[in-house]
C-alpha cells in the first residue's frame, strides 16, 4: 500500500472528516471509496469511446432512441 499526501484548503478538510464521520467510516476509506469511484467512471469512459469508435453509428442511435422511447 502506499501513502499519499494530498494539500487540501482546510474547509474541505473539515467537510471531508464530516462526511467520514456521518457514513461512519475513515477519512482514509472515504477518500479511498471516491477515488474507486472516479477511476470507475474514468475507465467506463474509456471503454465507451473505444467500443463507440469501433461501432456502427445508425446502429448505436437506433439504441439510444429505444432508450428514449421506453424512459
Amino acid at each position: 500500500m502506499t501513502t499519499l499526501t494530498v494539500r487540501l484548503p482546510e474547509d474541505k478538510h473539515t467537510r471531508l472528516k464530516a462526511l467520514a464521520q456521518y457514513k461512519k467510516m475513515s477519512l482514509n476509506k472515504l477518500i479511498e471509496d471516491i477515488s474507486t469511484k472516479a477511476l470507475v467512471e474514468f475507465d467506463t469512459e474509456v471503454r465507451f469511446k473505444a467500443l463507440a469508435a469501433t461501432g456502427n453509428v445508425d446502429k448505436g442511435l437506433a439504441i439510444l432512441d429505444k432508450l428514449d422511447a421506453h424512459f
